[in-house]
Parts: C-alpha cells; sequence; structure tokens
C-alpha cells in the first residue's frame, strides 16, 4: 500500500482530534492524583461507544480498565496508559498545557502523545476497520488501559498476574513507538529492565568543622568510593556475578541491530555530547543489548556560592541499573549488597525506590511481530527500523510472563515530541498515519488467510 492507495481516513481522523483534545483537558496527572477517575470514566465512555465491554478495577492510584469487543482468529491486547506527567515548569509552555493547540503542524498538550494521542489514534483506526467490515471487528481486541504508568506502574504487575486468563492473547501492541523526521516508523520488541536505588551514608548525628576530616572520615568519601567500584571507564558494570545471567542475544537480535541507521549521531548532536561511550560500530549493540548503570545525582554537604569549610554528616546517591533478559531486579539488588561488603562498606546504605521492571525482549521472527513490520513498510511506504529492545524501560514483562504473547511496540512519537517535558507534542502528520497504520494492523490481524501465531 502506498500512500497515494490510502484509504480516506479523514472523518475519522477529525474525530479522533476531537477525542484528544477533550482527553487532554483532563488534567490526569497520577503524581498529584488529579483527575484520574474522571479520566478513566471519559476513557471508558469511548469504549463503551464502540460497543467493548469495559470492566473497571482498583488500582493503587488510579483505576485499571479492561475492555473487550470483538471475534475472529486473532486475539490482540493492546497497553495503553491514560495518566500524564505534571506539567511543570508551567512558565516553559508556549501555550496552556491542558488544551491541545495545533501550530506549525505540531499538536501540543500534556499527553498529545504520551499516552492520550497513542490511544485516541488507535482508537480512531479502530473506527475506521468497524466501518470497513459492516460494523463489525474481523478479531477480537483486548484493551488494558491503566493511570498509573507515569509513577510506576505499581498495581500493573499483580493485576497481570492475577488476570491473566481474561488478559489471554496472540499478542501485544504495546503503548509507544516513534517515527522518524523522514517519515520512517520506529519499532520496539522488548524493554530493558529497571531498579532505583540510593546509596546513603552517614558518619555523624549532625555536620562537623572541616577539620576534624583529620579525625572523622566523610560520607561524600565512602559513596564516591562505593560508585567508583560500580563500572568500569567503558561503562561495563563490574559488580561480580552481575551479567551472570544476561540471555545471550540471539540471531535475529543481532541482524536486527546490523540493520539499524547510523551510529547515534543525531543524538550526539542534538545533546552535544562530549563523552559517548564506546565505539560508533557498538551504539546500538549497546542500546539494545547492554546492561547499563547510571548515577543519577550525588547529593550531600554545602552546594552554594563560596565557601563552606564542613564535614558532612551524611550524603547519598541515586542511581538506577538498565537490565536485559534474563537479570533479576532482586538479585541485582543482593549482588549489590554482597560487592559493598566486599570492598568495605557496609555502612553504606541501600535504599530501593520505585517498582522494579523485569526486562523482556520478543522473538524478532514470531508471526506477529513480522506482521507488524510488513504492515508498517506498507502504510509508512518505507523500511521499519526493528529494535531489539528500546533503550528505557517499562511493565512489558508482566504480559510475556503472564499472558504468554509476544509484544510489539510502535507508535506516533517523534525526536521532538518532549514527552515529560514543556511543550509536548506529536506531530499531526504522524497522528494522521498511526491512525491510518491501527487500521491496516488490525486488518492483517484479523484476516483468517494470515499465517497462524506460534508459540503461545
Amino acid at each position: 500500500m502506498t500512500k497515494a492507495d490510502a484509504p480516506d481516513l479523514s472523518a475519522h481522523i477529525e474525530r479522533g482530534l476531537t477525542d484528544l483534545r477533550d482527553l487532554v483537558a483532563l488534567q490526569s496527572v497520577s503524581a498529584q492524583g488529579r483527575m484520574l477517575p474522571e479520566t478513566a470514566d471519559a476513557v471508558t465512555a469511548l469504549l463503551e461507544a464502540e460497543d467493548f465491554t469495559v470492566a473497571r478495577y482498583p488500582g493503587q492510584v488510579a483505576p485499571v480498565l479492561v475492555a473487550e469487543a470483538g471475534s475472529g482468529p486473532f486475539t490482540l491486547l493492546i497497553y495503553n496508559h491514560y495518566d500524564v506527567q505534571p506539567e511543570d515548569p508551567l512558565e516553559l509552555w508556549d501555550t496552556p498545557p491542558f488544551e491541545l493547540t495545533e501550530r506549525d503542524g505540531r499538536l501540543y498538550g500534556r499527553g498529545a502523545s504520551d499516552d492520550k494521542g497513542e490511544f485516541v489514534s488507535r482508537l480512531a483506526g479502530l473506527r475506521a476497520l468497524r466501518e470497513r467490515h459492516g460494523g463489525r471487528l474481523p478479531l477480537k481486541v483486548k484493551w488494558l488501559l491503566e493511570g498509573e504508568e507515569e509513577v510506576g506502574s505499581p498495581s500493573l504487575e499483580a493485576f497481570v498476574r492475577d488476570h491473566a486468563d481474561e488478559l489471554q492473547a496472540d499478542g501485544v501492541w504495546w503503548e509507544f513507538g516513534s517515527v522518524t523526521p523522514e517519515g520512517r516508523p520506529i519499532l520496539y520488541a522488548g524493554l530493558k529492565g529497571i531498579v532505583c536505588l540510593e546509596l546513603r551514608c552517614r558518619v555523624a548525628a549532625s555536620d562537623l568543622h572541616s577539620s576534624t576530616g583529620a579525625v572523622v572520615d566523610n560520607p561524600l568519601w565512602r559513596l564516591a568510593k562505593a560508585v567508583a567500584s560500580l563500572r568500569d571507564d567503558t561503562g561495563r558494570v563490574t559488580i561480580p556475578g552481575f551479567h551472570d545471567d544476561v540471555r545471550p542475544a540471539s540471531e535475529a537480535d543481532l541482524e536486527a541491530i546490523a540493520r539499524l541507521p547510523g551510529h547515534g549521531e543525531a543524538l550526539y548532536s542534538a545533546y552535544e555530547v562530549t563523552r559517548p561511550l564506546g565505539t560508533p560500530e557498538d551504539h546500538h549493540t549497546r542500546l539494545n543489548l547492554m546492561p547499563v548503570l547510571n548515577v543519577n545525582g550525588f547529593h550531600g554537604g554545602y552546594g552554594d556560592g563560596g565557601s563552606k569549610t564542613v564535614l558532612p554528616a551524611e550524603g547519598f546517591v541515586k542511581i538506577d541499573f538498565r537490565l536485559v533478559p534474563d537479570q533479576n531486579p532482586d538479585r541485582i539488588v543482593q549482588l549489590l549488597r554482597a560487592h559493598l561488603d566486599t570492598q568495605g562498606l557496609q555502612d553504606v546504605d541501600i535504599v530501593e525506590l520505585e517498582s522494579h521492571q523485569h526486562p523482556a525482549r520478543s522473538d524478532l521472527n514470531h508471526p506477529f511481530v513480522q506482521t507488524a513490520v510488513r504492515v508498517a513498510r506498507e502504510v509508512y511506504g518505507q523500511d521499519a527500523i526493528l529494535n531489539p529492545s528500546s533503550g528505557g524501560s517499562g511493565p512489558m514483562h508482566p504480559f510475556m510472563e503472564y499472558v504468554g504473547a509476544p509484544v510489539i511496540a510502535l507508535g506516533i512519537g517523534n525526536v521532538a515530541g518532549r514527552v515529560h517535558a514543556p511543550n509536548e507534542n506529536v506531530l499531526r502528520r504522524d497522528f494522521e498515519t498511526g491512525v491510518q497504520y491501527a487500521l491496516a494492523f488490525m486488518d492483517a490481524l484479523g484476516d483468517a488467510k494470515a499465517e497462524a501465531p506460534t508459540g503461545r
């Protein structure tokens, strides 16, 4: 299918943009508990208008919605979330954050991309699919929407585990994806896991005069020693046992990485990076397949103007690990504790922060993944960029673990989308093509002549 052959979806696109405008106006900020039940109500109404049966379950922060409609040889489970990040700092927005505003081909507003725009584009495509098939859906569609993703999805893993029978599907369409400036779709077949921690050290009940540094140890020195012991200059984590469980990359993974364009030049240029890690040739391998340790912040002592000759009583460092299959977050914390003890750093405490996420990666040769790639090529008119994994993290693992289905991420984000930042946006062009993709993808899955899925 070329863009010239694309069906006229203008009415569905305009209706989708109206839906998006209404949803953006709902300030569903999960970090602050704002308008979450109201937004769940609005999402429920949109789904019920398309003949979905919607079940609502309580979550720790916001309701979890499970919807179902249609019938056919394939069951597709779609995952989205209806919560958004806080709008702060408000003064950096060019237009009101909770009013969808179109400017120079971009649609601005909190949630325009992450994740209300993604949800609405898929819903608009589903409407077009129903219209194409005389009011029915040629496949069964299940939809799970949560309102806690932006605070770490604390309810989701247990929910998916406990409702696995209800959520059974042949494939899962993940909540995000992106398109290059040239209009080339980027797909992801996995996510890295994540462990967020604080390392804390205290040496006294209060700060001391720095002259006592001759006889009192310094918590920032202790923390610096701890951090320096965790990785080498190449970025490889040096904790004994850390890499023992890393799953070897498959031949399909390596072939996909070899086809990825460039060597990170756009990233390094956009952020004026002065110290890239690794070589240009291993850029994509590191992003997709390499576990990583990051230092997010180093805190303690005096940091204002001039000097203050003080020996701080305490300090802390925020770190995160990005993990790959089959690393277990709990085991990583245990290995870290053992390593610090071996280094003589028993007084450095480990504080676990947000919920851990396990890594997940689908088989790139699975027919579901290959259908997503093929349809992307047809709709966008260019070969898709297929990544075995995103460098980021999210709650994908429970779907693969308990539902037993492959997962693929393809969506409507863009490199200048400013997700989580002021002036979040999506290109109208990408929204429109996303509606077209949703129609074509679900239509292909519902085709009884399509290759049957395997590996469930």
